[in-house]
């Protein structure tokens, strides 16, 4: 007995032993193969398809030489960063896999006074202050032979544009020279400098816009004044933002560019929100600035393009705060959805969310030889309504709404060969004729050397809003203790630097960037809201004819009404009044029980939705148990 009890517990203990043998050589194995488990729904923590394209292409050895300050002394902020440098180590891991000999991976601890530390300077690796006195390094610097990039210092607030910056900076390495953008508008992208007047008042000039500063990280940008009369040869890609009263002169110059191959991005407007904000008076503001297109281009391309409406979709509108702290629907402002974006194209497949204020739409065929690819798209509950007028007073969009049942297109992309928008070749300056001496000899013609037609395919993309690109509409700027944490607000930017991407850089990084704005709105409730709305609109226009009809009638006795009696309602009046508040009281009863029923079946959708997210993972887990059981039960009662 006591020889089989020694048995058991040795065996016991040998079997506990072999279990800890097995799990630590699993813990091994599995911690060199930094496998990771990502279950969100885009990926976000895992290597994109562009990231591994960019890594399959190299054909030479790309080294990594990534600085943490390891040994930094312990605070609430190095425990944080050194947090964040371990999800950096592994996705530098997870590139060193990818990249099957390609990436050579280093890592330092730059120690004060160390040769990592000389080398992080050397490298262009910036250490941060910290409030002991020390610096904490968390940076990397990436070379091919002679090519080097550097990214400073890796902040926190960018973690999910890590893969994008990583990514971009292995794509930099290997470029010989930075493809040339050109950026013409009638807006201050460029920003303004400050006026020494208006310093003195406190007040600073305007910074370049996001969309530029994020360009010139990956292109050389060029401003292109809007009074050109040629497109330099250099520039491969051309950006016209809001082309307000543009010459013909500089339309023909755009149409040479693009006939000799070169991309346009034009980003249009029915009405512009940004324009208008340097308007002092506040009405003139708050009505817009008015339209912008390429009217002689477009028309050649058999493009139309409305730039006095705007597109109310009641799908898509924003709720935004009004003036006096209540939200106010704009149907003229759109969260558009994938609902209504092309996610098949290169360019918009990873976006799920753009943002278009006030902008106008396309419509007509494409000229021969040229293909249509819509981008963006409304829903066809909408409508054109005017510009001006939905800005200054949007519940006037909501009230005389009527649905067009037409999806509208909101960004195109043609390609194919183009033809000249200008047969009889440049047009002439429009200016004031001097007179001339009899005797003067007529000027001699000059040949036409214009191009008639494109000897290559090229590419326009056309968008109707311009609004969408400032930084008040697509980034939001917070500050932290790391400094100005720039937040997408959507993903206009992404769409924006997506078009030039596809046009003049490389189309991987288009997926790598377009995966850091990812948000899922509520697509279903915002359906029921605009069901309901569509009620609510019907009753509100009963009420207001019925509130005009019971006046008229009033109208009409007080004129019949003898002049000393005027101020007196008489039994008509009386009755008639009486008639139309009980239509109101009525039609108030009604509508508030529309408002109710909408906003109950809100609320049991988002109760169903935080109860299917509290309970499915336990009651998935509790199933497999019970199957497991059941299983287990089932084998033991066949032996």
């Amino acid at each position: 007995m006591q020889k089989k009890s020694l048995e058991t517990f040795l065996y016991s203990i040998g079997g506990v032993v072999a279990m800890a043998l097995i799990l630590i050589a699993v813990n091994v194995i599995l911690g060199g193969m930094r496998q990771r488990a990502d279950l969100t729904k885009e990926k976000a923590y895992t290597l994109s398809d562009g990231t591994r394209a960019i890594l399959a292409r190299l054909d030479t050895p790309v080294k990594i030489r990534f600085y943490c300050s390891q040994s930094a002394s312990a605070s609430p902020e190095t425990v944080f960063l050194k947090g964040y440098a371990r999800k950096v180590e592994d996705l530098l891991t997870e590139y060193k896999q990818a990249g099957k000999g390609k990436i050579l991976l280093e890592k330092y601890d730059p120690q004060p006074d160390s040769d990592a530390e000389d080398s992080a300077r050397l490298d262009g690796v910036q250490g941060l202050p910290l409030q002991s006195g020390d610096k904490f390094y968390l940076g990397l610097a990436v070379s091919q032979l002679d090519a080097k990039e550097a990214i400073p210092f890796l902040q926190p607030t960018r973690e999910r544009l890590l893969e994008y910056d990583l990514s971009r900076a292995i794509t930099r390495v290997q470029a010989t020279d930075k493809p040339v953008v050109g950026v013409m508008s009638s807006l201050p992208v460029f920003g303004m400098p400050s006026n020494p007047m208006m310093m003195q008042m406190g007040q600073r000039g305007q910074p370049a816009w996001a969309l530029i500063t994020e360009l010139q990280n990956d292109f050389s940008v060029k401003r292109v004044d809007m009074n050109t009369d040629k497109i330099d040869a250099e520039i491969k890609v051309l950006i016209v933002i809001h082309p307000k009263d543009i010459t013909e002169a500089t339309q023909f110059a755009i149409d040479q560019f693009v006939l000799r191959g070169g991309k346009l991005v034009a980003f249009l407007d029915a009405n512009s929100l940004m324009e208008s904000r340097g308007q002092q008076n506040p009405m003139m503001s708050q009505m817009g600035g008015g339209g912008s297109t390429l009217d002689k281009l477009l028309k050649a391309w058999g493009i139309n393009f409305e730039n006095t409406k705007v597109v109310a979709d009641m799908n898509f509108r924003m709720e935004v705060g009004g003036g006096n702290g209540q939200p106010t629907q704009r149907p003229t402002w759109l969260s558009i959805t994938p609902e209504g974006i092309d996610t098949n194209d290169v360019v918009t497949s990873q976006i799920d969310n753009i943002w278009y204020f006030a902008g106008g739409a396309f419509s007509g065929t494409p000229a021969a030889g040229l293909k249509e690819t819509v981008l963006l798209r409304s829903t066809t509950d909408s409508q054109l309504v005017d510009g001006m007028m939905a800005n200054l007073s949007p519940e006037s969009a909501l009230k005389g709404f009527k649905s067009s049942g037409t999806e509208y297109a909101l960004a195109i992309r043609l390609s194919g060969k183009f033809k000249t928008a200008f047969p009889d070749g440049k047009p002439a300056d429009k200016k004031p004729d001097a007179k001339k001496p009899e005797d003067a000899k007529p000027e001699a013609t000059k040949p036409d050397d214009a191009l008639k037609e494109g000897k290559t395919d090229s590419t326009v993309i056309l968008v109707g809003d311009a609004d969408m690109i400032h930084d008040s509409f697509s980034v939001q700027d917070t500050q932290t203790p790391f400094g100005n944490m720039r937040r997408p607000l959507n993903g206009n930017l992404n769409f924006a630097q997506n078009t030039v991407e596809q046009l003049a850089g490389d189309n991987n990084l288009i997926g790598v960037r377009s995966r850091a704005t990812m948000n899922r709105p509520f697509t279903r409730v915002k359906k029921m809201e605009a069901q309901a709305d569509a009620r609510f609109r019907g009753k509100v226009q009963e009420l207001e004819a019925s509130l005009a009809e019971t006046q008229q009638r009033l109208n009409e006795l007080q004129s019949n009404k003898d002049k000393n009696q005027r101020f007196i309602l008489s039994p008509e009046q009386q009755a008639e009044l009486e008639k139309f508040r009980k239509k109101e009281s009525e039609a108030r009863a009604v509508l508030k029980k529309t408002q109710k029923d909408l906003r109950r079946e809100v609320d049991q959708l988002e109760t169903r939705v935080k109860w299917w997210n509290i309970f499915a993972m336990p009651l998935a887990v509790t199933v497999c148990g019970i199957l497991l059981a059941v299983y287990k039960r089932k084998l033991t009662a066949a032996k």
